[in-house]
């Protein structure tokens, strides 16, 4: 009987995640389409084909379902960008090359929520916005210890991590915000090994060049 409740449990949990998912990804599309101020209860439930009394099931207001969208976003860096580097060994440089493009994945999933971040985060409360700051530096985190190892290893040159993960960031969110201008000649993928090596030939110890051929080219 107990493990029959927790397979029911579960499959609860599951249609839970599936349709929070499916909510947040309409707001996003909708809200950087219309802007968050223009969009009704109504109009995200036509977007999301679901009705507004499904949505008050999971959001109590529209500013809570902007929120929620942006810190999806930060969630998945959390969980995809540590995923990512333990893929790779313990080079330091490799696991720099190995964030940033979880980072840029991310961002890939959810294009119309980074935009949206930019855009509509001034719409946020005051604790909103607090929320959100603290997020991104805890998901910056990774590039930055990644950036720190490099230079301790000797891999990289003397630079300051904060401002080179930061630079990274903006890269992968450069991804989203200009899309339709990358997209005319950079696959995913181009765009990604182009970004890194541009980044990489800034920060890397000449002496380690070789060593980093393969990344340095894109």
């Amino acid at each position: 009987m107990t493990n029959a409740v927790d397979a029911d449990v579960a499959a609860r949990e599951a249609r839970a995640h599936q349709r929070s998912e499916q909510l947040l990804d309409a707001a996003a599309r909708l809200m950087e389409r219309e802007g968050s101020h223009a969009v009704s209860m109504q109009a995200l439930a036509a977007e999301a084909g679901v009705s507004v009394g499904l949505i008050y099931r999971y959001f109590g207001s529209k500013d809570e379902i902007l929120l929620a969208v942006i810190v999806h976003v930060l969630d998945d860096f959390a969980t995809a960008v540590p995923a990512a580097i333990a893929e790779v060994g313990d080079d330091p440089v490799e696991r720099l090359a190995a964030a940033f493009r979880g980072y840029c994945e991310v961002i890939d999933r959810h294009r119309h929520a980074a935009v949206l971040t930019y855009r509509e985060g001034k719409s946020l409360s005051e604790e909103g916005r607090q929320r959100i700051k603290d997020l991104e530096v805890e998901t910056t985190e990774p590039l930055r210890r990644a950036i720190a190892d490099g230079i301790e290893a000797g891999a990289l040159r003397e630079v300051e991590p904060e401002l080179v993960s930061a630079n990274l960031v903006l890269l992968a969110h450069a991804w989203a915000l200009k899309h339709w201008y990358f997209e005319r000649t950079l696959s995913f993928d181009e765009y990604v090994r182009q970004q890194f090596a541009l980044a990489l030939h800034g920060i890397v110890n000449p002496k380690q060049k070789r060593r980093y051929a393969a990344l340095l080219e894109g």
